[in-house]
């Protein structure tokens, strides 16, 4: 791992596949950029899975804190297919209450194998009885594609790429 002003970098290297990931949080504007890159090391083709995952909150942290699974309750999700993207929004409990808006997007640098997928709901990404060091969505199932207004929302996205020997693709 190294750590810059800007980033922070970490570079790991796995069965013949070399990997790097950074992540750069603006100074100006309230977003995170993570730009993951592999690079296939390996004498044969390798297709692989990329998943992402976060928890959606849109509330203040002290309102989080207090309640919550209540909050969570307000969080509505949308998947918009031309920009590879979801959206989240808080519906308000009040009409003075300013809208909290997130965008989760997936962009990708290489040849994909197969359509995105999505999942927005915490449920059906980590199965019933599991944990997130164990999640079902990890077990080689499809997301559900699950979006609306869920009881626990997260964000991911899943593309799968296919890398032939020496070649890289980035996805950020």
């Amino acid at each position: 791992v190294t750590f810059r002003p800007d980033r922070a970098i970490f570079q790991r290297r796995d069965d013949g596949i070399a990997t790097q990931l950074d992540v750069a949080v603006s100074t100006e504007d309230d977003v995170e950029v993570r730009r993951l890159t592999l690079v296939n090391h390996d004498l044969r083709v390798r297709e692989i899975d990329v998943t992402s995952y976060a928890e959606i909150v849109l509330a203040t942290p002290p309102a989080d804190l207090a309640h919550p699974a209540f909050g969570k309750l307000f969080v509505e999700t949308e998947y918009v297919p031309a920009a590879s993207a979801l959206l989240c929004h808080r519906r308000p409990r009040d009409p003075r209450d300013p809208p909290g808006w997130a965008v989760h997007v997936l962009s990708l640098e290489g040849r994909p194998q197969g359509a995105i997928e999505w999942e927005t709901d915490r449920l059906q990404f980590i199965g019933r009885g599991r944990t997130l060091a164990s999640p079902a969505a990890l077990d080689g199932r499809a997301l559900s594609g699950t979006t609306g207004m869920v009881l626990d929302p997260i964000v991911s996205l899943r593309q799968r790429i296919r890398l032939v020997p020496g070649a890289s693709a980035r996805l950020t």
